[in-house]
C-alpha cells in the first residue's frame, strides 16, 4: 500500500474471464455510481466495439498527434515516437481520463508502468490540471523516470516483483487517486484504436500491420478497429525472443513464466487473462525477433529513416525481413524513449 486515504470501491468482474479491473467510466449509456461502473454487459476480453473506439478517438484527438507515415523499403512506418511524450500511450490515457466523471478525474490519476504509460499518464494529468503518481520498475530507464518528473508527476520506484504484486493484488484500491490500468482498461484500448482508424484512412489498400506487443493494449485497439471495418487486414504481433511472453502463453494455452532479457523494456508487461483472450481473438499471426537483430534495427532506423526508436519501438521494423514481399504493409514504431547511453552504444 502506497497510502491509504480513500474508501474501497466495489469492482465488477468480467463476465467471461473473471478479472476485476477498476473502471471509472464507460461508454455512453452506462451508469456510474460511487461503487463503480454498472454495466452487466461489459466484457473486457472481447474485441472493443467500433463505436467505442470512435468515441475514444474523438475525446483524445485534441491532445494527440496524427503521426506521419514514412516509407522504407517494403513498408510504411507509423511514427508514434513523435507523440508528445514519445510513445503511443497518450492516445489511451487521454481517452480514459476524459471519459471519467469530473469528480473522479479531480481525485488525480495513478497508474503502473515500465515507463511510457507513466509518462503518458503524467502528461495527461498535467494537461487536465490534476495530480498524478506512477508506480514504476526501479530498473526503468532514467529517461523515462525523468520524463515523469518533467510532466509534474511523482514516480514511485519498486522492484519488478513488488510492482507486479501491487498490480495483481489491486493495491491501487487503497490509494486516493483514480487508477487507469496501463493496457487492460477498455477505454485505453479504445483510445489506441484511433491509430487503427488513421491507418485505414491514410493507407486505403492496407494489407498488413505489424505491431509491437507488451501488455497488448495497442495491438488490441488497432486490431479491434481494423477487424470492424476491414476484416481482411492481417494483424501481426511482434515480440523479442528475450521476452516472447505471448507467443509462449498462446502455445501453452495459458500463463507461463518468462524472465525479461531484452532491451525492449516497454514490452515486459506481465501476463493478463483479459488480454490473453483478446489477443487470441484479434491477432492473426505472431513473429519473434532475435535480440541481436533488434539491436541492429535501432541504428538501421536512425540511418535509413532518421528515426530514433527505443527497443519496443524498433520491433515491428526489425520483423519486416521475416515477411514475404508484396502487399501494402505498415510497421508501427511505438516509441522513441531510449536511454541515451544505450543509443550511443548501439550507434557506436
Amino acid at each position: 500500500m502506497l497510502r491509504h486515504s480513500a474508501p474501497r470501491l466495489r469492482i465488477y468482474r468480467c463476465a467471461r474471464c473473471g478479472a476485476r479491473p477498476r473502471l471509472a467510466a464507460g461508454p455512453p449509456g452506462h451508469r456510474i455510481s460511487r461503487r463503480g461502473l454498472r454495466a452487466p454487459s461489459l466484457r473486457l476480453c472481447e474485441v472493443i466495439a467500433i463505436e467505442r473506439i470512435r468515441a475514444a478517438a474523438d475525446r483524445a484527438r485534441k491532445h494527440v498527434q496524427r503521426t506521419p507515415l514514412v516509407p522504407v523499403e517494403g513498408a510504411l512506418l507509423k511514427l508514434e515516437c513523435l507523440q508528445p511524450t514519445g510513445s503511443f500511450k497518450v492516445r489511451g490515457f487521454f481517452a480514459a481520463a476524459l471519459g471519467m466523471p469530473a469528480e473522479t478525474l479531480r481525485r488525480g490519476l495513478i497508474t503502473v508502468s515500465a515507463g511510457n504509460a507513466a509518462q503518458a499518464c503524467a502528461y495527461a494529468a498535467r494537461t487536465l490540471g490534476v495530480s498524478c503518481r506512477v508506480v514504476m520498475y526501479d530498473t526503468a530507464p532514467a529517461t523515462k523516470v525523468e520524463g515523469v518528473k518533467r510532466w509534474g508527476a511523482t514516480p514511485i520506484l519498486m522492484p519488478r516483483e513488488a510492482m507486479l504484486e501491487w498490480l495483481a493484488s489491486e493495491g491501487w484500491r487503497s490509494e486516493p487517486e483514480s487508477f487507469i490500468h496501463p493496457f487492460a482498461e477498455p477505454e485505453v484500448i479504445a483510445g489506441h484504436g484511433g491509430l487503427g482508424l488513421e491507418l485505414l484512412e491514410d493507407v486505403p489498400d492496407l494489407s498488413r500491420v505489424l505491431v509491437p506487443v507488451g501488455g497488448g493494449g495497442l495491438i488490441g485497439g488497432i486490431a479491434s478497429a481494423l477487424k470492424a471495418i476491414r476484416p481482411g487486414v492481417e494483424v501481426i504481433g511482434v515480440q523479442s525472443d528475450g521476452y516472447a511472453l505471448w507467443t509462449r502463453c498462446l502455445a501453452a494455452g495459458g500463463p507461463v513464466t518468462v524472465k525479461p532479457e531484452t532491451i525492449a523494456d516497454g514490452t515486459t508487461a506481465p501476463f493478463d487473462a483479459r488480454m490473453f483472450e483478446l489477443l487470441k481473438e484479434c491477432v492473426d499471426r505472431w513473429l519473434t525477433v532475435p535480440e541481436p537483430r533488434l539491436r541492429t534495427a535501432i541504428p538501421e532506423l536512425a540511418a535509413a529513416a532518421k528515426v530514433v526508436a527505443e527497443g519496443a519501438g524498433a520491433l515491428a521494423f526489425a520483423a519486416l525481413e521475416q515477411l514475404e514481399p508484396g502487399p501494402p504493409t505498415v510497421a508501427v514504431v511505438s516509441g522513441g524513449n531510449i536511454d541515451p547511453k544505450l543509443l550511443a552504444q548501439l550507434l557506436g
